[in-house]
């Protein structure tokens, strides 16, 4: 089950003021227009996140999990992958009763990549012209982060929660961004395994990978209203963090 219409996002260990929240419509170069969630902190940025979705596209989770990232420095755009075939949702955001299964099987991934590349150059008008980016994923933008590791874009670096390794396919062989993998030990979509050896062949493309199990943790886990695994949940996030700080550092 990938994060329900009243899921919220753990808070993360560090906290700044937000100076920016809202909701917006970007237009990708192929001329879709799609909606997008942007949150800026009230600091310089040294690293913007382009926060890739679940398969329900851009629901609440999201929109909230963009101020959370804005709280932790990080000036943020959420994304939704459907503005091709679902067009703009009411408000930006999609609704609890969102028939998301056929646009899912729609999308592709010059699509998605066109989107990404949209929000990339969305957070550099915002913040600076040489932002580093990186993607954090859930789900199937888990997949799709990952696929970044091995792709095109102008991207620092890739973050995927609980994706699955048939998404990424033959970018795996070309991955060679800093990646970071988390992994739900109890998840009931892709084996552990699976994913492990996803990281393999990433590591043995040349990219830096760091892979980490949450022993029975759920799909889904990263809730703030699972407080049995609030343990996980931060730990999650300093293994983000210490990515995107790496990426500022560089």
């Amino acid at each position: 089950m990938c994060h329900d219409h009243d899921s919220r996002p753990p808070a993360p260990p560090r906290t700044c003021s937000v100076r920016e929240r809202g909701v917006l419509t970007l237009t990708s170069a192929d001329g879709t227009e799609f909606s997008a969630a942007f949150a800026a902190p009230d600091e310089p940025a040294g690293t913007g996140v382009v926060l890739l979705p679940d398969v329900r596209g851009l629901h609440p989770f999201y929109v909230a999990l963009a101020e959370q990232f804005a709280r932790a420095g990080l000036p943020t755009l959420a994304i939704d992958y459907f503005g091709r075939t679902a067009g703009v949702a009411e408000g930006g955001v999609r609704a609890a009763d969102f028939a998301w299964q056929p646009h899912v099987q729609a999308a592709t991934a010059d699509g998605v990549d066109a989107d990404i590349a949209a929000a990339i150059a969305y957070l550099r008008e915002r913040a600076g012209a040489g932002l580093p980016v990186v993607t954090v994923g859930f789900c199937l933008g888990g997949s799709q982060s990952w696929r970044q590791a091995g792709g095109d874009l102008d991207l620092a670096g890739c973050v995927g929660f609980y994706g699955k390794p048939s998404v990424v396919g033959d970018a795996a062989q070309r991955a060679h961004l800093p990646t970071v993998m988390i992994i739900a030990g109890a998840d009931a979509a892709t084996p552990v395994a699976d994913q492990l050896r996803l990281a393999d062949r990433m590591r043995a493309a040349g990219a830096d990978v760091d892979a980490t199990v949450y022993d029975d943790a759920p799909h889904s886990f990263f809730d703030r209203a699972h407080d049995e695994w609030a343990v996980a949940c931060a730990d999650a996030w300093r293994h983000v963090l210490a990515l995107t700080d790496r990426v500022a550092a560089r």
